[in-house]
Parts: structure tokens; sequence; C-alpha cells
């Protein structure tokens, strides 16, 4: 886990990996959405302005998500309320739900691109697998910062995050660490007499304590994601129905991010206690993908109608 790359010299800023691996997500993700606008015959200027928008949005989406769903920790009454404010739009250590972002910057971008009267569908496509590299590339940033890590396994390759870290100090909670804290490590009991390891700044690392060993969850999105991207960019270079390439990518996705989400550490809060909120969304991205492929296709038979009127063409005196 390396959520700090390198420090600023003199000023002492820290550059954080999460924040990298999102911009260089977003850039490799806008060279290609130009790329394919102009074989898409349309001006990659509206297509750059609309990937700053989808960026704008998407980290406003993601973050609300995020917050939303994990509403307690950002109403903690034992801080006021500028701090919690101050703690709900802090984005410099992860945080970020993908769907959450995924929803607004999709509908921003739709609205941005019927004021520009670009083709919505042929838009749309080529932003698909544009998406699915940011996301890859995001999830690297999740692995490096620490956060959405996996369930606990025993598979030769297995990680194991530092003392401190939010799997360490969730699992802690949870009384599920194998690795017992030392009690000078401990900060004084609370009111409620609970003790937590005491923050690296106090105490130096501790490379002796980590946590239990994990599903690299975050990698194995990475990777799902890059390879989704590449399907979905030959699918966008073959003949297609408009619009089925975007309709594509929210059906595997949907129905990747279901399969994932049981080797992750969420908890299971929904569907009677059976399933977590990714897996809920998986279903219902899947389910609205693979709605718009029918819609699509059913958008394109009925434009090949000949409309009322028309004269139907003949290709011979017989027919």
């Amino acid at each position: 886990m390396y959520q700090d790359l390198f420090k600023i010299p003199y000023l002492n800023f820290p550059v954080h990996s999460f924040g990298v691996m999102l911009v260089i997500g977003f850039m490799l993700a806008m060279s290609l959405a130009k790329v394919l606008a102009r074989r898409s015959r349309i001006d990659p200027e509206i297509i750059a302005n609309a990937a700053l928008i989808a960026l704008v949005a998407g980290v406003i989406g993601a973050r609300l998500s995020h917050v939303l769903e994990n509403w307690a920790q950002y109403t903690d009454p034992h801080r006021s309320v500028w701090a919690n404010f101050r703690e709900a739009i802090n984005i410099t250590e992860g945080g970020l739900t993908y769907y959450g972002g995924f929803l607004l910057a999709t509908a921003a971008c739709v609205g941005y691109g019927l004021w520009k009267r670009v083709p919505i569908r042929t838009g749309m496509d080529l932003l698909a697998p544009c998406i699915m590299i940011g996301l890859g590339f995001g999830r690297i940033g999740c692995f490096l910062n620490g956060c959405c890590y996996g369930a606990e396994c025993n598979l030769p390759w297995a990680v194991q995050f530092p003392y401190h870290s939010y799997a360490f100090m969730d699992e802690y909670a949870q009384n599920t660490l194998k690795t017992p804290v030392p009690v000078e490590l401990l900060s004084e009991p609370n009111e409620w007499g609970e003790r937590y390891p005491l923050p690296v700044e106090e105490v130096g690392p501790q490379p002796q304590l980590k946590s239990n060993p994990l599903h690299p969850a975050q990698l194995y999105s990475a990777f799902t994601a890059f390879l989704l991207a590449g399907m979905l960019f030959a699918y966008f270079t073959l003949p297609h129905v408009p619009g089925r390439v975007f309709a594509l990518m929210m059906a595997v996705e949907g129905v990747c991010r279901f399969l994932l989400e049981l080797l992750r550490a969420e908890p299971r809060r929904y569907l009677g206690y059976t399933a977590s909120l990714g897996m809920v969304q998986g279903i219902l991205i899947a389910a609205g993908g693979l709605a718009l492929w029918v819609i699509f296709g059913l958008m394109r038979n009925h434009a090949a109608k000949p409309q009322a009127g028309q004269a139907i063409p003949r290709t011979s005196a017989i027919a």
C-alpha cells in the first residue's frame, strides 16, 4: 500500500497515489475518446469537453454516493458540523463509489450531447471503452490506497495491508484480526471503554503488524475493466446498432461487479442480508444494459421500416 507516492520538496506536500491514478486514467480515456470521435466524425473537442464534464460530475456523484452509503461516518455527533462536512468532501484518500459517479456523469454527458446536437447513441458508444479504462486505473488507485479491499483468503497471491490501513482497522474493530495489537500501541479508553490502535504518526511504522491475508479485489476489478475495455473497443470497430456498445458495457460490467462482490469484504445488508450494495447495483446495471440492448435494437428496426406514403425500393422487375 502506497497512499503517498512522494512529497513535493520544500513544501512537504504529499502526492496521493489514488489521485495520480485518477489523472492517468482520465488522460488515457480522453485520448482514446478523441480517436474514436474522429472515427465517428464527431468533433473531438466536444468529446474532450464532455470528458471534463464527466470528470467533475463523476467525482461529485461518486463521493455523494459514498457519503450516503456511509452516512453515520459523516454525521458523527462527536465532531462539529464543519468537521463532518470537511470529512465528507475530502477525496484525497479515496472514498468514491463508482456507480454513483457513473450515473451522474452519464446524465451530465447526455445533457451536454443534446445541447451540442451530437448523435447521442454514437457518443455513448465511443465513451464506453473509455469509461472502463478510467475504472481500471481507479481500481489500481484503490489498491495503492488500501480501500475497497477483498475478503479473507489463503491463496498464494493474497495480500496483507499494513498497520493502521483500512483493512487492519476494520478487522481490529470487528475483532477478526489474527495478529494481536500490543497494549502499548493502543489509545486510552474512550467513554465507552474502547481502545484503538494509535496512528502511525505517533508510534511509527509497525511492519510486524498487518491485516489478515485478503483477496486483491481491487486488482481483480482493474484487470476485468481493462479486459472489458478491449472487448468494447473491438466491438465498436465492427458494424453495430448505435448504442449497443454502451448497453454491452453495462450488461457485462454489471455481471462482473456482482461476481467480484463475492470476493470483497462488504457488509450484506440487502435482499434479506444476502447481498451487498455492490451486488444490488450490479444487478440493476446489468438489467439496465440488457433493456437498452433491446430498446436500441427496436429503434433500429423501426427506423428501417418504410414510412407511410414512402415507396418501397424494388431490386428487380419481378420483386
